[in-house]
């Protein structure tokens, strides 16, 4: 069983995760990060988990970012829409693009100095 890192107080995180809620097949966990104790370092710090997309495979492994993401995904029966984001010759693009909007979106709601994280 997969675990998705989720950023509940992003209005477009929480949208995609109700979907994914929805159209999962029952076997992918969603972790809420603002609502994570970091258990004697057992996840990545909260800033991490916040700039991009953090999946605990059922093994143990981390998945970070846009293969996060198509992870995700593969939990549903659309998943096969999203995988050719990791071919060779779209994943590059695909990456750069996800990791832009990713820092976008980080820096736009966490990164003053006023907020805290």
């Amino acid at each position: 069983m997969d675990t998705l890192f989720y950023d509940g107080q992003c209005p477009l995180c929480a949208k995609e995760i109700g979907t994914l809620r929805k159209l999962q097949k029952g076997d992918l966990v969603f972790a809420e990060i603002h609502a994570q104790e970091n258990r004697k370092g057992m996840l990545p710090d909260r800033e991490a988990l916040l700039r991009r997309l953090h999946l605990l495979t059922g093994d143990g492994d981390w998945v970070v970012g846009l293969p996060a993401n198509v992870r995700a995904w593969s939990h549903t029966r659309f998943g096969f829409f999203f995988k050719p984001l990791l071919w060779p010759v779209i994943y590059p693009i695909a990456a750069r693009i996800y990791k832009n909007w990713a820092d976008k979106r980080y820096d736009r709601k966490y990164a003053c100095g006023t907020c805290e994280v």
